[in-house]
């Protein structure tokens, strides 16, 4: 082969790089299209919801308006602030509890067998039936609603993490055992990593549940914070003002659903940049 052929461009180089499709280019930019949902779906809510009798259904801006009305009166940041700390206090003690409970269940088998019938009882059991009781054990104030919270939202976080615990793969505990590691560091450096993304499973559904309970806890206890609002205006039929802490309920819930998704990012960075190679 002479050198002439060899300095010869290929076709293959010549030809002009293809541009990306538009799956590909919203694939590549997942905020665009879950914004672009949202406002289509707003837009349509608006248009549909002015031909509905205001008694059934709201729309968009009413909706707007009634939350700028109870801003102002300072309705709505109270109730915030008093569904804030119960529900901070009680997905706080699920997380931290449900997180060392599964690492025991999952660690030493004299626990797991022994609380295993147990926490599938209770699991099963729908915790909203256990609110009369909850009631009647811890009160109608902070404690009692705390108690719901967590005893809807722990469930998730043990279950995940005691999950990750078993799915950790024998050759990689033998591998640090082969290099001399003590039970401590495979736990901290194999066990533990491996696990993260479970646990981050267990707490984006504590979360969810968490809501859940808070509000579930305002209906049934002392009628205050967003549930309360909720259960007023139903009574009032004052279906605009009824939407605004409903949709407090979703942003709040979206917000930490991303706040755990950028936590679970960094802590385990390696996993992520790992699936995205292939």
């Amino acid at each position: 082969m002479n050198d002439a052929s060899m300095t010869e461009p290929r076709a293959t180089d010549m030809r002009p790089q293809e541009k990306p499709s538009v799956l590909e280019w919203l694939k590549a930019r997942p905020n665009v299209l879950r914004v672009s949902a949202v406002v289509i779906f707003f837009i349509w809510w608006e248009l549909v919801g002015r031909d509905v009798n205001p008694l059934f259904m709201t729309y968009p801006s009413a909706i707007f308006r009634a939350a700028w009305i109870m801003t102002q009166s300072g309705e709505l940041p109270k109730a915030l602030v008093a569904s804030s700390l119960p529900f901070a206090i009680g997905l706080s003690i699920s997380i931290f509890g449900g997180i060392v409970i599964g690492i025991l269940i999952g660690t030493f088998w004299f626990l797991e067998y022994s609380l295993d019938p147990f926490l599938n009882a209770l699991y099963a059991i729908p915790r909203v039936a256990l609110v009369p009781l909850i009631i009647l054990w811890a009160g109608l104030e902070t404690t009692g609603k705390v108690t719901i919270i967590i005893s809807l939202a722990i469930f998730p976080v043990i279950i995940n993490t005691y999950s990750g615990i078993k799915d950790v793969r024998g050759s990689l505990i033998e591998i640090g055992r082969a290099y001399g590691a003590t039970e401590i560091q495979i736990f901290q450096k194999i066990v533990l990593p491996a696990c993260v993304p479970y646990i981050m499973a267990g707490i984006r559904l504590a979360v969810g549940f968490g809501i859940i309970g808070i509000i579930v806890a305002e209906f049934f206890t002392a009628i205050t914070g967003l549930g309360g609002l909720i259960v007023f205006y139903s009574n009032n039929f004052a279906t605009a003002k009824l939407f605004v802490p409903v949709i407090v309920i979703g942003i709040l819930g979206i917000a930490m659903t991303q706040l755990v998704a950028m936590l679970e990012k960094r802590l385990s960075g390696w996993r992520i940049s790992e699936r995205e190679r292939f």
